[in-house]
Protein backbone atom coordinates (compact mmCIF):
# COMPACT_ATOMS: atom_id res chain seq x y z
CA UNK A 1 0.00 0.00 0.00
CA UNK A 2 1.26 3.39 -0.95
CA UNK A 3 -0.01 7.06 0.12
CA UNK A 4 -1.63 7.75 -2.86
CA UNK A 5 -3.33 4.46 -2.75
CA UNK A 6 -5.00 5.75 1.24
CA UNK A 7 -8.70 6.63 0.68
CA UNK A 8 -11.26 7.28 3.59
CA UNK A 9 -13.85 4.53 4.33
CA UNK A 10 -17.20 4.87 2.29
CA UNK A 11 -19.57 7.23 3.95
CA UNK A 12 -17.10 8.45 6.51
CA UNK A 13 -17.02 12.14 3.95
CA UNK A 14 -20.32 13.83 3.12
CA UNK A 15 -20.67 16.73 0.88
CA UNK A 16 -21.88 19.64 1.92
CA UNK A 17 -25.42 21.14 0.53
CA UNK A 18 -25.12 23.11 -2.04
CA UNK A 19 -27.54 26.07 -2.79
CA UNK A 20 -28.58 27.83 -5.54
CA UNK A 21 -27.21 26.08 -8.02
CA UNK A 22 -30.11 25.39 -10.05
CA UNK A 23 -33.57 23.64 -9.90
CA UNK A 24 -32.59 20.14 -10.75
CA UNK A 25 -30.74 20.08 -7.69
CA UNK A 26 -33.46 20.64 -5.13
CA UNK A 27 -32.45 23.43 -3.50
CA UNK A 28 -33.16 26.05 -6.81
CA UNK A 29 -35.08 29.18 -7.21
CA UNK A 30 -34.77 31.14 -4.45
CA UNK A 31 -32.43 28.85 -2.09
CA UNK A 32 -33.59 29.07 1.10
CA UNK A 33 -33.20 33.05 1.14
CA UNK A 34 -36.69 34.22 0.35
CA UNK A 35 -37.80 36.77 -2.43
CA UNK A 36 -36.20 39.76 -3.71
CA UNK A 37 -34.15 42.01 -1.07
CA UNK A 38 -30.94 43.23 0.00
CA UNK A 39 -30.53 40.06 2.33
CA UNK A 40 -31.47 37.88 -0.66
CA UNK A 41 -28.17 39.26 -2.72
CA UNK A 42 -24.99 37.86 -2.92
CA UNK A 43 -23.00 40.07 0.30
CA UNK A 44 -26.67 41.75 0.92
CA UNK A 45 -27.26 42.57 4.45
CA UNK A 46 -26.62 44.53 7.34
CA UNK A 47 -23.82 44.93 9.77
CA UNK A 48 -24.31 43.22 13.32
CA UNK A 49 -24.72 46.14 15.13
CA UNK A 50 -27.41 48.53 12.28
CA UNK A 51 -30.57 48.74 13.82
CA UNK A 52 -32.89 49.49 10.58
CA UNK A 53 -31.96 53.35 11.15
CA UNK A 54 -32.96 53.77 14.85
CA UNK A 55 -30.35 55.08 17.03
CA UNK A 56 -28.12 52.50 18.02
CA UNK A 57 -27.58 50.87 21.52
CA UNK A 58 -23.77 51.70 21.77
CA UNK A 59 -24.37 55.44 20.69
CA UNK A 60 -27.73 55.36 23.54
CA UNK A 61 -25.79 54.53 26.38
CA UNK A 62 -23.42 57.32 27.63
CA UNK A 63 -20.66 54.79 29.35
CA UNK A 64 -20.38 53.59 25.76
CA UNK A 65 -19.71 56.86 24.27
CA UNK A 66 -16.21 57.78 23.42
CA UNK A 67 -12.51 56.64 22.17
CA UNK A 68 -10.05 54.27 22.30
CA UNK A 69 -6.66 56.21 22.77
CA UNK A 70 -3.78 53.94 20.43
CA UNK A 71 -1.07 55.80 21.73
CA UNK A 72 -1.72 54.98 25.64
CA UNK A 73 1.28 53.55 27.07
CA UNK A 74 0.34 50.75 29.53
CA UNK A 75 2.94 50.03 32.44
CA UNK A 76 3.54 46.41 34.43
CA UNK A 77 2.52 47.96 37.98
CA UNK A 78 4.35 47.10 41.12
CA UNK A 79 3.57 48.13 44.39
CA UNK A 80 6.22 48.90 47.06
CA UNK A 81 4.73 46.18 49.50
CA UNK A 82 5.37 43.51 46.90
CA UNK A 83 9.35 44.08 46.76
CA UNK A 84 9.45 42.64 50.31
CA UNK A 85 10.27 39.44 48.72
CA UNK A 86 13.63 40.24 47.62
CA UNK A 87 16.37 39.79 50.22
CA UNK A 88 18.06 43.44 52.01
CA UNK A 89 20.56 45.37 49.46
CA UNK A 90 19.76 43.01 46.64
CA UNK A 91 19.18 44.82 43.29
CA UNK A 92 15.80 44.69 41.89
CA UNK A 93 14.93 44.89 37.79
CA UNK A 94 12.70 44.04 35.57
CA UNK A 95 13.85 40.47 35.25
CA UNK A 96 14.06 39.78 38.79
CA UNK A 97 10.48 40.87 39.17
CA UNK A 98 9.83 38.51 36.33
CA UNK A 99 11.27 35.74 37.80
CA UNK A 100 9.85 36.36 40.90
CA UNK A 101 6.27 36.76 39.08
CA UNK A 102 5.73 39.98 40.19
CA UNK A 103 5.18 41.30 36.48
CA UNK A 104 4.17 39.15 33.32
CA UNK A 105 5.70 40.65 30.81
CA UNK A 106 9.10 42.26 30.04
CA UNK A 107 7.93 44.16 26.85
CA UNK A 108 6.08 46.51 29.07
CA UNK A 109 7.77 49.14 30.78
CA UNK A 110 7.88 49.02 35.04
CA UNK A 111 6.16 51.50 36.96
CA UNK A 112 6.28 51.30 40.93
CA UNK A 113 3.40 52.47 43.23
CA UNK A 114 3.76 53.80 46.93
CA UNK A 115 0.87 50.80 48.30
CA UNK A 116 2.48 48.92 50.87
CA UNK A 117 5.69 49.31 53.03
CA UNK A 118 9.08 48.37 52.76
CA UNK A 119 10.65 46.44 55.37
CA UNK A 120 14.24 46.55 54.33
CA UNK A 121 16.68 48.69 52.07
CA UNK A 122 16.99 47.69 48.36
CA UNK A 123 18.41 48.83 44.99
CA UNK A 124 15.17 49.25 42.66
CA UNK A 125 15.96 49.89 39.26
CA UNK A 126 12.73 51.05 37.13
CA UNK A 127 10.97 52.87 34.51
CA UNK A 128 9.25 55.05 36.65
CA UNK A 129 8.39 55.76 39.97
CA UNK A 130 5.26 57.52 42.12
CA UNK A 131 6.78 60.23 44.54
CA UNK A 132 5.25 58.18 47.78
CA UNK A 133 7.02 55.18 46.35
CA UNK A 134 10.04 56.84 45.78
CA UNK A 135 9.88 58.14 48.91
CA UNK A 136 9.30 54.96 51.07
CA UNK A 137 12.05 53.17 49.31
CA UNK A 138 14.47 55.95 50.42
CA UNK A 139 13.32 55.93 53.62
CA UNK A 140 14.05 52.40 54.06
CA UNK A 141 17.65 52.90 53.35
CA UNK A 142 17.24 51.82 49.43
CA UNK A 143 17.81 53.41 45.95
CA UNK A 144 15.57 54.51 43.27
CA UNK A 145 17.49 54.37 40.14
CA UNK A 146 15.49 55.32 36.77
CA UNK A 147 16.83 53.55 33.87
Amino acid sequence: MKQNDLRPSPGSRKHGRRVGRGNSSGRGTYSGRGCKGQKSRTGGGVRPSFEGGQLPLVKRLPEKRGFVNIFKLEYNVVNVGDLNVFPQDSEVGSKELRQAGIIKSLRLPTKILGDGSLDHGIMVKADKFSVVAERKILAAGGQAQRI
